[in-house]
């Protein structure tokens, strides 16, 4: 079985310096290791999938001092590699590849059995995209609308805007869905300044790894319940990494601030590592350096009772 960043890959055949030489022989000499973040601004990444007629050509943001350095919106993270899998599977039909994942059949039988990452027809937003490839991979495959946000700094603001126009293309959707491609496709800055014309418009919200700063919880809260729609379906997708620590990410999910801050509910949540493995989500458990850049935990939020219109 592929693991999941088995996808993903530096533009060029050869690693260019020490560092490159290092990076690349890490998973011989670590076994046990995963790199859970990919790229930097002297290399493009090429996200190749067996569902698209070509792949993906993904550019990274340079940041322009320490302040977008410290964002780490200039790398690819597994969260995001995650989520854009699990829309590909569920926006397209189910379809048996003989060696094909669990993720690209479709066939997830362990946790997450019951949840769709179904994006056909529906108006989407990501906070703090990146890259955008959760977006990118909706826009492909049939979503009424795609709307891209991330931190107002000019350099990740150009490169989203060049990933997007890029690669949400006729040309680039599986064969025969070309027509599904959407047309409206925004990329606009955000920081927890609320513009009135996104206000409860969106189906879904992506929210890969955005978890790491736990005194931005509450804004990233406040975030989503402004931009999701107060329906019973709306849905948040929220995917993070273990790799700072459990303790750091795992306040997000407590129960009353998501429901005072948020308006937000989980429905469903667990984890989930790069080859697939499924475990229970527990706030406490430990895990050793090595092992937690494995891991993601998958979260599906709702709207509260309180908080759906009608």
């Amino acid at each position: 079985m592929a693991t999941l960043t088995s996808r993903i890959s530096l533009q060029g055949d050869e690693p260019d310096g020490p560092e490159d030489y290092l990076s690349t022989s890490l998973g011989v000499i670590f076994p046990d290791d995963i790199v859970n973040q990919h790229g930097d601004a002297e290399h493009s990444l090429v996200y190749a999938s067996p569902k698209l007629p070509k792949p993906l050509l993904i550019e990274l943001a340079d940041p322009e001092g320490e302040t977008d350095r410290r964002l780490f919106s200039h790398y690819l993270w597994n969260a995001s590699l995650l989520l854009a899998e699990l829309i590909e599977r569920d926006s397209l039909e189910k379809e048996e590849e003989e060696g094909a994942t669990d993720v690209e059949e479709g066939k997830d039988e362990g946790l997450g059995k019951g949840v769709s990452f179904d994006t056909r027809g529906l108006s989407t937003l990501e906070l703090g995209a990146g890259t955008a490839l959760p977006s990118m991979m909706a826009g492909l495959l049939g979503a009424a609308s795609v709307v891209v946000t991330d931190y107002p700094a000019p350099a990740v603001i150009k490169t989203l805007r060049a990933n997007v126009a890029r690669n949400i293309k006729p040309e680039l959707a599986p064969v025969g869905k070309e027509s599904l491609v959407t047309k409206s496709v925004l990329v606009e800055g955000h920081e927890w300044a609320f513009p009135a014309s996104h206000k409860h418009r969106s189906d879904r919200l992506f929210v890969a790894d955005c978890l790491w700063m736990p005194w931005q919880h509450a804004n990233l809260r406040r975030s989503i319940d402004y931009f999701l729609k107060r329906s019973a379906s709306a849905r948040a997708w929220v995917v993070a990494g273990f790799h700072t620590g459990r303790p750091k990410m795992a306040g997000f999910f407590d129960a009353a601030a998501l429901r005072d801050e948020g308006g937000v509910e989980v429905e469903r949540m667990w984890e989930r590592d790069c080859d697939g493995v499924e475990r229970e989500w527990d706030r406490e458990r430990e895990d050793d350096i090595t092992e937690r850049k494995r891991w993601l935990v998958v979260a599906v939020l709702k709207r509260c009772e309180g908080s759906v219109d009608g």
